[in-house]
């Protein structure tokens, strides 16, 4: 029995033992998923506000993901369409108010550059190539925000709304664009910044990480806020330390703590040093392993040293015991994000275990026990909340070989 004050549904699935699942169901219920957050939370002015995480614009960002994946082309007209009524909604939002009014306009997840790289893209997709190029050089102009060294009090650095998240965009956009759209004369100046400023507070608050952030004066590790996710970006832009050594030894060493902050069962902590009791832990993408694995991985690429692969196991041994959260469907804290794991090591190992654990995940989510139990979040048609993170999951496990968690691309 399942005492109600847990955190996450007792996995009960056997481990894998050479069988793969039939996902296609996945067709259809991608497609009435769809169509669930088009009746329920349609592109209008009520939607609009929240960014990329909870917004119109993530929405938007689901429906043109579901287009982009080869497995639903007979719907991509139909998607793109829906995406750009979405994108539009959060266009006219960031059209109505300055990005220099809270400190926060250059924010990739909340604020006006990750709607314009999502309209960008949508855009792109769509054929329109001068509201494409608007777009874009909109979010150019977002970097200039974002230079000086403490222009968001709260924390300057980190994913959400930080240096961190610019960059994290700028990926996405040359990534998906296919060529250089913001160039290295841009996210130059942004990396620097971020490796000072993390410099600069280790060294002021003594901390045992040559790099060290803080976001509302917490010291967070996970994805979501905190130190793994901003060397993650940096780990990123090899053109930025490649050929500076001692840029990439404060980054290697700062890679090097987060895992030592490792729990004895494969997690960590939300804030470094802090100790929880088991029940508590936070098994989720924002905190924990279910978002460090990204930065593990990134280290896995750059240096090949196996010590962080057999990290990504430990983080995805213990997703599968904790991560059917009962928070609900989402991708920040929810099971897909736990899914999204499994999709990692499989396109980094190509194990079908892995595969085997994302697709009993999602047929998890099927379940009487899951809809019954499981919370219903704040945002439950969002990209990182609800059920838009969902669909994009749905989506990749057609098609798991080149699964991506949004926005978090490390290959």
């Amino acid at each position: 029995m399942i005492r109600s004050r847990s955190r996450y549904f007792v996995n009960q699935y056997q481990q894998f033992s050479g069988t793969l699942s039939n996902v296609e169901y996945l067709r259809d219920l991608v497609k009435r998923v769809l169509q669930l957050i088009e009746e329920k939370s349609p592109p209008q002015r009520a939607s609009r506000d929240g960014g990329l995480y909870v917004g119109a614009g993530g929405i938007g960002y689901a429906f043109f993901s579901v287009a982009e994946c080869t497995e639903f082309l007979n719907i991509r007209e139909q998607c793109l369409g829906k995406a750009l009524e979405y994108m539009k909604v959060s266009l006219e939002e960031v059209s109505t108010t300055s990005p220099y009014d809270d400190g926060i306009g250059a924010s990739f997840l909340l604020g006006h550059a990750g709607i314009y790289a999502a309209s960008a893209l949508v855009f792109n997709a769509l054929g329109c190539q001068q509201e494409t190029e608007q777009c874009i050089q909109n979010y150019l102009e977002m970097a200039k925000i974002c230079q000086p060294l403490n222009f968001f009090r709260p924390g300057s650095d980190e994913l959400f709304v930080g240096r961190a998240g610019y960059l994290c965009g700028s990926l996405l956009l040359n990534k998906k664009l296919g060529r250089t759209v913001v160039p290295p004369e841009v996210t130059r100046p942004l990396f620097d910044a971020i490796i000072e400023s993390g410099r600069q507070y280790s060294q002021s608050h003594q901390s045992q990480s040559p790099l060290m952030y803080s976001y509302y004066r917490t010291e967070y590790l996970g994805a979501g806020h905190g130190l793994s996710s901003i060397l993650q970006m940096l780990l990123s832009f090899p053109e930025h330390f490649s050929k500076r050594k001692d840029v990439e030894s404060l980054i290697h060493q700062a890679v090097d703590y987060v895992l030592t902050c490792e729990c004895s069962n494969g997690n960590y902590p939300p804030v470094p040093r802090e100790v929880r009791h088991q029940e508590a832990e936070l098994v989720h993408w924002c905190h924990g392993a279910p978002g460090i694995v990204y930065l593990l991985a990134k280290a896995y690429l750059t240096w090949k040293d196996d010590k962080y692969l057999q990290a990504m196991r430990r983080c995805a041994d213990l997703t599968w015991q904790k991560g059917l959260l009962r928070k609900g469907p989402g991708i920040c804290h929810g099971v897909a994000g736990s899914g999204y794991v499994f999709l990692l090591l499989y396109r980094l190992t190509k194990e079908d275990q892995y595969l085997y654990r994302a697709q009993k995940f999602s047929e998890f989510m099927q379940t009487e026990e899951f809809q019954k139990g499981a919370r219903t979040p704040d945002s439950p048609f969002s990209l990182y909340e609800g059920l838009a993170g969902t669909v994009c999951f749905y989506a990749n496990l057609l098609n798991p070989s080149e699964a991506v968690f949004p926005f978090f691309e490390v290959f």
